[in-house]
């Protein structure tokens, strides 16, 4: 008991968020009649929530340098698709060679944000707020007034498709079931590595009996997500995308320099610079690859639309950053975590799915998850002060 305590005290935030995330689940599946989890609403929530989540990815590391922000992102998604549509439809470019050319473009976005942050010292949310006019403006240019529908196939199942099922099950997708049974075994195999290597250097670690039960759990809870989207049509292309983006900007910021030297940045800038840690480095490196992950977006999110206007990226900007801050990121701590936002993309993720299945309107929506990023802000304060 003692121990199970004392693991909820460590990740007391995350754990909260993650009683909140099955509590909404629940919420809604009685009140939805089921509909919530059914196989063919979880892998739309996969698709519908993808771009909520590498955005939060991107935020979450301007948040650690300080509680800065990107208030360009939502623009930056609307601009990238503005490009798709009109060289991918309108001129019946090449699809990779458009690709190239929207990632060429988030780059020299990527220079503009980083450079005038770090060379300029132009504060962030200014910095941002200008490219967020001017993309904004730039897409209204792109488009002149023209949406453009019904993207080449190869494009969207780059996002929208689902992996091919090597093992041509009847009426269960084996391949994703398969999938689902390494994943566990993998991460099973490296919690227990890690736990002795704990147990090596005489450092603290959870009592077997919870340990055991804790990966039970987490392996469960992983089995039947597999088996809901193999009950459907298999694993979406784009989660394999989002995996691979949590995991590696989590290795990034638990296992690199680069991601302790963020830390430190954030922890108190003076020091880090100090210390030796080029706080202007870290700035740039951070607001290039937010632009770069705002234009990995904007493609995935117009991909399941199949369509690109001007309307594309409203308020998601703001849906970035409440995952952060719900997930559990603060600057005054220096705390904040990949896991983190992803937990709080999951909120905000799981809030629209259910609240459009009802038939709720936008405005309330925005009601609805404003008063949630302030609960997870008010209980983060309370949290601090010990209470």
């Amino acid at each position: 008991m003692q121990d199970f305590k004392t693991l909820m005290k460590k990740h007391a935030r995350q754990n909260g968020m993650l009683v909140v995330v099955v509590v909404i689940i629940l919420f809604f599946q009685i009140i939805t009649d089921g509909v919530i989890l059914r196989p063919m609403n979880i892998a739309n929530l996969v698709m519908q929530n993808a771009y909520v989540i590498i955005l939060a990815t991107g935020m979450m590391c301007c948040i650690l340098t300080g509680g800065n922000v990107d208030l360009s992102v939502g623009s930056l998604c609307a601009f990238s698709g503005a490009i798709s549509g009109l060289l991918m439809i309108g001129k019946g470019w090449n699809t990779w060679l458009v690709l190239l050319i929207i990632f060429g473009v988030a780059i020299l976005i990527g220079l503009l944000n980083g450079g005038s942050i770090a060379k300029f010292a132009v504060p962030p949310y200014i910095a941002t707020l200008a490219s967020q006019l001017i993309f904004r403006g730039g897409t209204y240019i792109v488009l002149q007034g023209v949406s453009y529908t019904s993207y080449p196939e190869n494009f969207l199942r780059l996002t929208t498709g689902f992996i091919p099922d090597f093992f041509s099950g009847a009426n269960l997708h084996i391949t994703t079931m398969v999938i689902g049974i390494i994943t566990c075994v993998i991460c099973v195999v490296l919690a227990v590595r890690k736990r002795e290597r704990k147990k090596k250097y005489n450092l603290e670690v959870t009592s077997l009996p919870l340990f055991a039960g804790q990966w039970i759990l987490i392996s469960a809870v992983i089995l039947w997500f597999s088996y809901s989207l193999a009950a459907y049509k298999g694993m979406p292309v784009v989660l394999i995308t989002v995996v691979i983006i949590v995991l590696l900007y989590s290795f990034i910021l638990e296992k690199t320099v680069a991601g302790r030297h963020l830390y430190a940045v954030c922890g108190n800038r003076n020091a880090a610079r100090l210390s030796g840690i080029n706080d202007n480095k870290v700035l740039f490196a951070v607001y290039m690859n937010m632009s770069i992950l705002a234009a990995i977006a904007g493609i995935v999110f117009t991909a399941r639309m199949n369509s690109c206007s001007t309307m594309i990226g409203n308020g998601f900007e703001g849906d970035a950053i409440a995952a952060c801050f719900i997930g559990g990121a603060s600057p005054a701590t220096g705390t904040g975590t990949i896991f983190g936002a992803l937990i709080g993309a999951l909120v905000i993720g799981i809030l629209n799915n259910g609240m459009s299945i009802l038939g709720i309107q936008s405005d309330v929506q925005m009601c609805v998850k404003g008063i949630v990023l302030m609960a997870a802000v008010i209980f983060d304060q309370m949290q601090r002060k010990g209470k």
